[in-house]
């Protein structure tokens, strides 16, 4: 299935990308990439190419590219007229992608909100010296235009996030969570729907909204009883009736928080319910609160699933030790045969050891004990 990008920012950048083809017809694309902070990672976010493939679901981290970090440090534009002479040496997948494209010029402009960075816009044109000065400070226009977009759709989410935060992490602590819990499994989230954004149409908007909207998936408990919550014993069936409600209660909570917002346009927004409402339904319709089956359970609502049972599984519950990256692995994959996990979301966990182990020292909590 091939990612289509039909949002708000993707019609936006096409939309720039266009405009400036009226004075420079050779400029055949326009990129954007967002930056995490937190993690230090630069990821494809959006973009508009002509005549050749798109660049996406890629990250990398700024720390890697030194010629990155100094633009972001000076907050200039960079102008580079001859790239095969200028990115010969280099040897990121970027680099490499501009490079087999075709490209033979470039412009650069780090994006800045608040004194922060935001990321990065490209310009690239196949033939050398397109970017004479008269049209360089057209495209910072455009550039800061982008920008002031992009700012306002992650404020947009962040308000959402931040409406909920509060219950959010009393639900996580009356639960014995911890917050590095919900780190971990907003990123593994982002690793599966990075991996998997082929197989599910996800566009790297949607990869990047899934990461920002998992930790609220879990925010119906707020509203469970701690004699049920809390329970250590098994549950009754009454009791887990209660606890089963937790999805539904969630998803009644964030659509009110959306209807108060509304005048936000929050990206999206049935995929943050999804993501709240159907995160324990099961393929094989064992699951609740509604027994969806297949291709009726949301691809991230599945994608969900896998992140938060895999990193229930490898950290220490207060009924287990922690499972080694091999044994929870094996476990999912035993559900997957079962027919309750996806199996692509699993497959793309499994496939990303390295990133899924980075994220477990980087975000890793005191009674976390990773297994060798």
């Amino acid at each position: 299935m091939e990612p289509m990008d039909r949002s708000r920012l993707g019609r936006q950048i096409r939309s720039i990308h266009q405009q400036v083809r009226e004075v420079a017809p050779t400029v055949q694309r326009i990129a954007m990439a967002l930056y995490q902070p937190e993690d230090d990672l630069l990821s494809t976010f959006i973009n508009s190419t002509i005549d050749g493939v798109a660049l996406d679901h890629y990250e990398y981290h700024l720390s890697d590219v030194w010629s990155l970090q100094q633009l972001a440090a000076q907050g200039m534009p960079r102008l580079l007229t001859d790239l095969p002479a200028q990115l010969g040496q280099h040897t990121t997948r970027h680099s490499r992608y501009v490079l087999a494209q075709g490209y033979r010029s470039s412009f650069t402009v780090p994006l800045m909100h608040h004194d922060q960075l935001l990321g990065f816009v490209f310009f690239d044109s196949k033939q050398p010296d397109t970017f004479e000065p008269h049209l360089q400070r057209e495209l910072l226009l455009h550039a800061g235009l982008l920008a002031m977009s992009v700012a306002n759709e992650l404020v947009a989410v962040s308000s959402v996030i931040g409406a909920m935060h509060i219950a959010r992490d009393f639900a996580a602590a009356r639960d014995h969570e911890t917050a590095g819990h919900m780190d971990r499994m907003a990123r593994y989230s982002r690793i599966i729907a990075r991996h998997t954004a082929d197989h599910f149409g996800f566009d790297d908007q949607t990869v990047e909204l899934v990461f920002r909207y998992a930790p609220l998936h879990d925010i119906g408990k707020i509203g469970v009883p701690d004699r049920v919550l809390l329970k250590r014993t098994t549950l009754d069936d009454e009791e887990w009736e209660v606890m089963k409600a937790h999805t539904t209660r969630g998803a009644e909570m964030i659509r009110a928080v959306l209807h108060d917002l509304a005048h936000l346009d929050v990206p999206d927004p049935h995929r943050l319910v999804h993501i709240v409402e159907l995160h324990h339904e099961k393929l094989d319709g064992s699951g609740y609160p509604y027994g969806l089956r297949g291709e009726e359970v949301p691809p991230e609502a599945r994608i969900i699933a896998v992140a938060d049972v895999f990193d229930a599984l490898t950290t220490e519950r207060s009924y287990k030790t922690p499972w080694s990256f091999e044994h929870g692995v094996g476990q999912m994959r035993r559900e997957v045969a079962e027919g309750r996990l996806d199996g692509a979301c699993v497959e793309a966990l499994a496939m990303a050891r390295d990133e899924v182990e980075m994220v477990q020292v980087g975000y890793a909590d005191d009674r976390t004990h990773l297994r060798a």
